[in-house]
């Protein structure tokens, strides 16, 4: 195993075996090899993957693809059925919520159980007991049984307890998932500084801007197979583009002219149709930015207003279906910064009101003072069948529109809030 790896799996392979009877289990027993009672269950086949000392990994795929198994055996929870696997450092791990936890101790008590089970001395756990207790807040609890504990509680005190005795590896699965969302950016908070001091995570999750703004790479598992591993965005990107089944477009055809009024311009151009979402029932066909005085631009000043316009077509969607149009912002990171729709703004509902009939929507948008860079415009139209009823999105153009803004601030966080200073000297 190189020196440079903290995770080394190569041909790793786990299948269960499943007994229709339990008589079935016995006369395997007395059988061996000569006859076979079971039926094998495949969970993970032929798995290699490296992982690097410092590195952030996230694991996607649908549930039942092997995630958690992969975890577990990485963590020598469950043994494989073939394959190896290589660690190089101290592993702490976040999987089901409350392993590791004796129901009957209290909370100190376990803290003390977690960190000897980690290979940290009594003394070692002293010196850090406070800032466990301080980064779990449950208060009194820390002295009763943790059998008593919430789900959250239990999550709290297991993220405390790993993510403080300073872990070379830290294997969390979904762990982020419980808890209050103050707790979460303090997780994030730490994660991040774990990351900054070389720390190799390994990290099971459902939530994909979650793996494209914190991994480095993002490995897709899929019945138990390595579907996809590289870069986080375009690995999430090609996951996600298959989990909603998207189709190519439709074009809508046909002789009927499309019901626009003459004084409302359509947009015909549509700058990225890399990605789209959605059934298709109607279709962006068109997008654009312009400054306040209508010019299309590309380059946009922090603090200024813009104008954003898309044109959606209809397909197949009814008068009784009723529309919301929307938008969303993203920065280089593939974080969601900004969104809203038409439903969220208050505007009264409309529908099409015949097939091939064309929408054009134009929303005033003021940009605020924004760190310097790239960020992108996506697009798109959903529909309900009344008031307050779900939505479905008909279709989403992903990044659809990208442009660069300029800040005549300096600024080192992702925005700037206006701000006045008073400052009085107190005598």
């Amino acid at each position: 195993m190189s020196s440079e790896m903290a995770i080394s799996v190569e041909n790793l392979s786990k299948h269960y075996h499943l007994y229709e009877k339990p008589l079935h289990r016995l006369l395997q027993m007395f059988a061996g090899r000569r006859k076979q009672y079971f039926k094998t269950i495949p969970v993970l086949n032929d798995i290699s993957l490296q992982i690097k000392k410092g590195e952030t990994v996230g694991i996607i795929g649908r549930n039942g693809s092997g995630k958690s198994t992969l975890l577990q055996m990485i963590c020598g929870t469950l043994n494989p059925s073939s394959g190896s696997i290589k660690t190089h450092g101290r592993i702490a791990a976040l999987l089901e919520l409350g392993a590791g936890f004796n129901p009957e101790f209290t909370g100190r008590e376990n803290i003390y159980l977690n960190g000897i089970m980690l290979g940290l001395s009594v003394e070692e756990i002293d010196e850090k007991y406070a800032a466990i207790e301080a980064f779990a807040e449950i208060g009194d609890y820390i002295e009763r049984p943790v059998k008593m504990y919430s789900s959250g509680m239990y999550v709290r005190l297991a993220f405390a307890i790993q993510a403080n005795i300073d872990p070379e590896i830290l294997v969390v699965d979904e762990a982020l998932a419980v808890g209050d969302a103050f707790f979460v950016h303090r997780c994030m908070d730490r994660l991040h500084q774990l990351q900054e001091h070389g720390t190799s995570i390994l990290l099971v999750t459902h939530d994909s801007m979650l793996v494209k703004r914190f991994c480095n790479r993002a490995i897709w598992l899929e019945q138990g197979r390595i579907r996809a591993i590289g870069a986080s965005s375009p690995v999430v990107d090609e996951y996600l583009t298959s989990l909603f089944q998207i189709q190519k477009p439709v074009e809508p055809t046909g002789a009927e002219p499309a019901h626009t009024a003459p004084d409302v311009a359509m947009e015909e151009h549509i700058p990225n149709v890399g990605r789209r979402l959605g059934d298709q029932k109607c279709q962006v066909v068109g997008a654009r930015l312009y400054d306040k005085h209508r010019n299309p631009i590309d380059k946009v000043q922090g603090g200024s207003d813009v104008i954003l316009r898309f044109t959606v077509a209809n397909v197949s969607l009814t008068p009784e279906n009723q529309l919301v149009f929307g938008y969303i912002v993203r920065n280089i990171r593939g974080e969601e910064i900004a969104s809203t729709n038409t439903r969220l703004e208050h505007m009264v509902s409309m529908s099409f009101t015949s097939i091939h009939e064309r929408i054009t929507v134009e929303a005033c948008i003021h940009i605020p003072l924004l760190y310097p860079g790239d960020y992108s415009l996506s697009v798109g139209a959903s529909y309900a069948s009344g008031s307050g009823a779900s939505l479905t999105v008909a279709d989403r153009i992903v990044n659809a529109i990208v442009f660069n803004v300029s800040c005549h601030k300096e600024i080192c966080t992702p925005t700037y809030f206006d701000t006045t200073f008073s400052i009085d000297r107190v005598p």
